[in-house]
């Protein structure tokens, strides 16, 4: 089967997603993909750049499979010559119906904000399968959607949602984890337990209740390193800066890692990773910690107890920043009575669930 894969955003996780599907699909995909920046821009031009592409290309797809920053409906309409007949799919890693938009954004302000949504329910509707990288995402959409076409004063098209409901599942994000060590058996790799941060540094990332606990810690005489990779995209929040000088002695890395094979080493180093998220439709940060042995410590929330079996793994989880600061110290206390999920992770390697990939992209 020939795949258009139309990937407008492509970098940091979708460009890993859409280069996996392609290395592990026995289908012959082609990827037509425009840098990752300016995400608004995208959403609203990628589909005439990725139009003229394909109008180009001596390529015919038996289907395309577009993701969440496309306008599908207007790369279908500048491509109907060639795409009238083929079936279409959407991916969707993100949307913009429930994504927490930063409270200083110019679109936010000043109440403009909706159209994104907009694009995101028009290429649900018109695409023949719709996918979302979790049971989370799923659900939440739809919890959003009708309230969302509500806010039009006529003619709100609500019968749709069902019928989006309908032709949608969920298909979880494969992950790369080749080059992680995921059965390798260890105790705690360092002296003073290594806690890790390797999330985007933004405000739906949570990094209040992470560093802020981490002083309290510290303060209360609990030993322990922290590394602080992810990337940050505009100016490093405040509670980064509050946390270089609170925990100064305890910082053996602090900044982005480009290169991957030095990430990968700070994760195989690593032995924690407590996460306070408050937005996350999947986690492959997550995913790969575990899958190089660091004990994670998730909230009762978002995607997490779809990840990682809660009743599987329940001192894993906690409830609440009371419950999340007594858990954290305990385990840099005590690291040994404390799993690792590297089984339960173990599924989203790509080799492990491409049989699904390949099952639900097929359109009859």
């Amino acid at each position: 089967m020939n795949i258009l894969l139309l990937e407008p955003y492509y970098t940091g996780s979708h460009k890993a997603w859409a280069d996996g599907l392609k290395k592990y699909s026995p289908h012959n995909i082609k990827i037509l993909s425009m840098p990752g920046s300016f995400w608004k821009w995208r959403m609203h031009g990628g589909a005439i750049t990725l139009s003229e592409k394909f109008n180009k290309l001596n390529f015919v797809p038996d289907l395309i499979l577009a993701t969440d920053m496309l306008n599908l409906s207007s790369f279908l309409s500048l491509t109907r010559k060639k795409t009238v007949n083929i079936p279409t799919a959407i991916y969707f890693h993100e949307n913009q119906l429930t994504y927490p938009w930063s409270p200083i954004d110019r679109d936010v302000k000043n109440n403009r904000d909706h159209h994104y949504s907009f694009i995101n329910y028009i290429s649900a509707y018109i695409a023949d399968k719709v996918f979302f990288n979790s049971a989370y995402h799923k659900n939440i959409f739809f919890k959003s959607l009708r309230p969302f076409l509500k806010m039009f004063p006529d003619n709100r098209g609500l019968k749709t949602v069902d019928m989006i409901k309908a032709k949608s599942a969920v298909l979880h994000l494969g992950v790369d984890l080749k080059e992680l060590p995921l059965y390798k058996q260890k105790s705690v790799k360092n002296k003073k337990p290594l806690i890790l941060w390797n999330h985007r540094w933004e405000h739906d990332k949570n990094p209040e209740d992470f560093i802020n606990t981490l002083i309290l810690l510290k303060n209360r005489n609990i030993d322990f390193n922290v590394a602080f990779l992810g990337e940050c995209f505009n100016q490093v929040p405040e509670i980064f800066l509050k946390a270089k000088k609170h925990l100064k002695e305890n910082i053996v890395h602090f900044g982005y890692v480009k290169n991957q094979v030095e990430y990968i080493a700070w994760l195989r180093k690593a032995d924690i990773i407590p996460v306070t998220s408050h937005h996350d439709f999947f986690g492959v940060s997550i995913i790969q910690a575990i899958s190089c042995e660091c004990i994670p410590l998730l909230p009762k929330r978002l995607s997490y107890p779809e990840l990682v079996p809660i009743k599987e793994y329940p001192d894993n989880f906690y409830s609440g920043q009371e419950d999340f600061t007594a858990k954290l110290g305990d385990i840099i206390l005590n690291p040994q009575n404390y799993p690792v999920p590297k089984e339960a992770v173990a599924r989203f390697d790509w080799p492990n669930i491409i049989s699904e990939y390949n099952e639900k992209l097929t359109i009859n």
